[in-house]
C-alpha cells in the first residue's frame, strides 16, 4: 500500500469525525484499497498503453461472457456509464488495439456483438499476474473461515455500493 496507512490514521471522507459511522477505520482501509486497486490499473495499463477505461470495458466482456451473456455496445455504454459517443471510441480503441472483435448476432444481423480476442486474455492474464500473486499470497494467511467472513463483508459492501449509486442517479 502506498503510504502504508494505519488504520487508526487520520478520517478520511467517509469515515467522519468522532461520531462518525461504525467501522470508520474499515472504511478507510476500504477506501485505500479501492484507490491502490485503481492505481494499479492505471500503472499497469498504461504499460500496455491502455487507459483503466480500456481495462474495465475488458472486464466488463469478460464478466458478461463468463455468464454467457451477449455483450452489446449497449451492455458496455450502461454499465460503464458512457455516452453513446465514448462508447464507440472506446470499442474503437479496442478493435483497433487487437483486444475486442465486433460480430453480427446470428439471430438479428442488426445485432453487433464484442468479443475479446485471445491478445486481450493474454495481456490481461500478464497485467494482472502479479496481482493475482500477491493477493493469493496475501489471502493464504487467513483460514477458510475467516475467508468466507471476508467474502460475505465484501459481497455486501458490493450490494451496499451498488444502491447508493443507484439512489444517486
Amino acid at each position: 500500500m502506498a503510504g502504508k496507512t494505519s488504520p487508526d490514521a487520520a478520517p478520511g471522507p467517509l469515515a467522519g469525525a468522532p461520531g462518525g459511522p461504525p467501522g470508520g477505520p474499515l472504511l478507510r482501509l476500504l477506501q485505500e484499497f479501492t484507490m491502490e486497486a485503481n492505481r494499479y490499473v492505471d500503472v499497469a495499463g498504461g504499460r500496455k498503453d491502455m487507459h483503466r477505461t480500456d481495462m474495465n470495458a475488458l472486464a466488463v466482456i469478460m464478466r458478461h461472457t463468463a455468464a454467457g451473456s451477449v455483450v452489446t455496445p449497449g451492455v458496455l455504454r450502461k454499465e460503464l456509464n458512457l455516452s453513446s459517443p465514448a462508447t464507440t471510441a472506446l470499442i474503437d480503441r479496442l478493435d483497433k488495439s487487437g483486444h475486442i472483435v465486433r460480430e453480427r448476432n446470428s439471430a438479428d444481423r442488426r445485432q453487433v456483438q464484442l468479443k475479446m480476442t485471445p491478445k486481450a486474455f493474454q495481456e490481461g492474464g500478464a497485467v494482472f499476474a502479479p496481482l493475482a500473486q500477491h493477493m493469493g499470497s496475501a489471502m493464504a494467511a487467513f483460514s477458510e473461515a475467516e475467508l468466507k467472513t471476508v467474502t460475505r463483508f465484501m459481497t455486501a459492501m458490493v450490494e451496499a455500493t451498488v444502491a447508493a449509486r443507484g439512489e444517486s442517479e
